[in-house]
């Protein structure tokens, strides 16, 4: 996984944007934490891989992990790695600050918090289930958090072949025992990539931004991993 992500990272830098003002790779200024979140938890096959999309501006953009809460990162995963010299060029509204940002990333503290208070520790649940972004990217144009759909047709397609061919890799690599799709976006990928008989299945993303998932976004995530949670304890 180490190999495969550091190549990753660089195939997205020689990649080419007009669209976005500012394109931020923590694969590289974050590389540090994100190789302790592989080393950690990314060598178990077999497991449920549960695929996002691309990197928040306040989660993995800061701390290099997936949906990578600055507090969920430092006191529930116990990763506080310093950022590496070479910052990208930065958007006055989004600064990388690293472990110093005290922003909420409203999608990562709902994802841990309920990993958290539903299956235990972090060893607890990246026994069952391993989080990967399809994308390692963040993109800001017109003073907003871009998602890949909204780059041009030309950008957006030299960009899918080079993660989806990570993806492909990273699937043969963990040997998934079901793929979970955390947006449209990832389920639309993942089931292009890896075909329907891959029987990828899909949960709600909890970012706050959408209505549906501020209802009982715990709720959805029980219903869609229910397989492969633990039992409750009465």
């Amino acid at each position: 996984m180490v190999r495969l992500t550091r190549a990753l990272a660089r195939e997205v830098d020689h990649l080419e944007f007009s669209t976005p003002s500012h394109v931020y790779n923590p694969l590289d200024y974050a590389w540090a934490a994100h190789r302790e979140y592989l080393q950690r938890y990314g060598t178990v096959p077999g497991r449920v891989l549960l695929l996002g999309m691309n990197p928040g501006p306040w989660g993995m953009a800061q701390t290099g992990v997936p949906f990578g809460d600055v507090v969920s990162v430092r006191e529930w995963f116990g990763i506080q790695t310093r950022l590496g010299s070479a910052l990208p060029a930065q958007h006055p509204k989004y600064p990388i600050l690293g472990m110093d940002c005290h922003r909420n990333e409203g999608s990562g503290s709902r994802l841990w918090r309920w990993a958290k208070a539903r299956i235990g520790s972090p060893d607890d649940f990246f026994s069952r289930f391993f989080v990967w972004n399809y994308c390692p990217l963040l993109f800001i144009g017109n003073g907003h958090n871009l998602i890949p759909e909204q780059l041009s047709r030309a950008e957006a397609e030299a960009l899918t072949n080079v993660c989806d061919r990570a993806l492909v890799a990273v699937v043969r690599a963990l040997r998934p025992s079901a793929v979970v799709a955390i947006g449209r976006y990832a389920e639309r990928r993942a089931t292009t990539v890896l075909g329907a008989e891959a029987n990828v299945r899909y949960l709600l993303h909890p970012s706050p931004a959408n209505p549906a998932a501020n209802k009982d976004w715990p709720a959805l995530a029980e219903q869609a991993l229910k397989p492969w949670l633990p039992r409750r304890v009465k």
